[in-house]
């Protein structure tokens, strides 16, 4: 099972591992520290290699369309060396209960949601659970 969630949301037991895939754990400034985001309360495993590139996370809070944000992203998941990790990830949800995190509160319009979908595309047996 694959689950989403916004990171400073608390903590269930049934969420499994808590993987954050934000690009860093800081505030809008991009250098002052979250103090809000705690490893082992709010997430377990950081790994950033399924955040968006900086660059995208700029040009989208810049004006970006979601739309062109979205296809860009996707794009990057498609990279070789990021589309094993995404592989991987897809497998290892199927063997335990993971819980993809992220600053974002509305999954719709977040790469988290993208991600699992992605993950779902390499094992259709997947069963997710967008938040």
């Amino acid at each position: 099972m694959l689950n989403t969630k916004y990171i400073l949301k608390p903590r269930k037991k049934e969420e499994g591992l808590i993987i954050s895939v934000m690009s860093r754990h800081t505030l809008k400034d991009g250098k002052t520290p979250d103090r809000r985001i705690i490893k082992f309360v709010n997430y377990d495993l950081w790994l950033p290699i399924f955040a968006p590139p900086l660059k995208l996370v700029g040009d989208y809070y810049g004006g970006l369309p979601w739309e062109e944000f979205e296809q860009r992203y996707l794009n990057y998941l498609s990279q070789p060396d990021v589309k094993v990790e995404v592989q991987k990830l897809a497998e290892e949800s199927l063997r335990r209960i993971t819980t993809l995190s992220c600053i974002e509160k509305d999954p719709e319009k977040c790469h988290r949601r993208l991600l699992a979908e992605r993950c779902k595309e390499y094992q259709p047996g997947l069963v997710l659970s967008i938040r």
